[in-house]
């Protein structure tokens, strides 16, 4: 990494935007925030991605306050653009829940709706400029600090495991234990097959999560890579600096269809496995 007052080279800045501010035990035994990205790649498992997580709470937090005040603020009347716009979102993820979770269940909609918002705000992180928030904080003496959340494989795994534990949870509800171990072990193939049919079900069973998270994980990544590359234009010549500006705005007119598609992709297949889980087979007698 370059020295403090030197230009990086275009490695090291992206290097750079990509580490994390990270807290957790060193080699020697002690613990500390890393000053370095050779520091940061010497912890361990027990180490904490401070900045994902402050920012992921803080924009979780909110999500909170905006459809706490929307709560507040309605109105029996004309309502205003703001409660008109909560209304709207609340509505629609109703909806798109109730065609793909027929059951009745109160806590899938709200789950939805936490999903889809929590995700978007996450995601929309990704069109503040790439160098802008890191630069503040180097002022502060904070060496790294990546915002967009989603971009942390912690972080979209870490929501994947929520949606994985449901999906266990109403498997076991619905079915019960012989039953999800019968639905585990007993198809595609006969009974006799039920040792492959155990490994196909339970790759099939765990790949849920891993897809969930893998699959908004690359999608933000790639596109803030591309916002780094991008911004590398701008130290290049006046006219890449000019190429680069209008890439950045096209790049960003096109990454907000990615950022709000991938949320909407999270809440619906969430909502598909947990309704996937609720089914009980009909020759169980439910």
């Amino acid at each position: 990494m370059a020295e403090k007052g030197e230009a990086q080279t275009p490695t090291e800045y992206i290097a750079h935007h990509l580490t994390n501010l990270k807290f957790g035990q060193f080699p020697d035994g002690s613990w500390g925030f890393a000053s370095s990205a050779e520091e940061a790649g010497q912890m361990g498992f027990w180490s904490v991605h401070v900045d994902s997580l402050a920012w992921a709470v803080g924009l979780g937090l909110v999500f909170l306050l905006l459809f706490w005040l929307a709560a507040r603020r309605a109105t029996a009347g004309v309502p205003g653009m703001f409660q008109s716009a909560i209304e709207a979102i609340v509505e629609f993820v109703d909806t798109t829940t109730k065609d793909i979770f027929p059951h009745k269940n109160p806590w899938v909609a709200p789950m939805g709706l936490t999903i889809l918002i929590w995700v978007f705000l996450m995601n929309l992180m990704d069109l503040v400029p790439v160098a802008l928030v890191p630069w503040v904080f180097a002022r502060l003496g904070v060496d790294y600090m990546k915002i967009v959340p989603t971009t942390d494989i912690n972080v979209t795994l870490g929501i994947a495991l929520g949606v994985f534990l449901m999906i266990i949870y109403y498997s076991f509800k619905r079915k019960g234990p012989g039953g999800f171990l019968a639905e585990l072990a007993f198809h595609p193939f006969p009974k006799f097959a039920a040792p492959v049919n155990f490994i196909l079900e339970s790759v099939t069973l765990l790949a849920k999560p891993l897809s969930l998270a893998l699959r908004l994980f690359g999608n933000l990544y790639a596109g803030e890579m591309i916002f780094m590359l991008i911004a590398l234009l701008y130290t290049a010549s006046i006219a890449l600096f000019l190429l680069g500006g209008v890439l950045q705005i096209l790049w960003a007119l096109f990454h907000i269809l990615v950022i709000v598609l991938q949320a909407f992709i999270f809440m619906v297949l969430s909502t598909v496995y947990i309704a996937q889980a609720y089914e009980v087979p009909e020759e169980d007698g439910h």
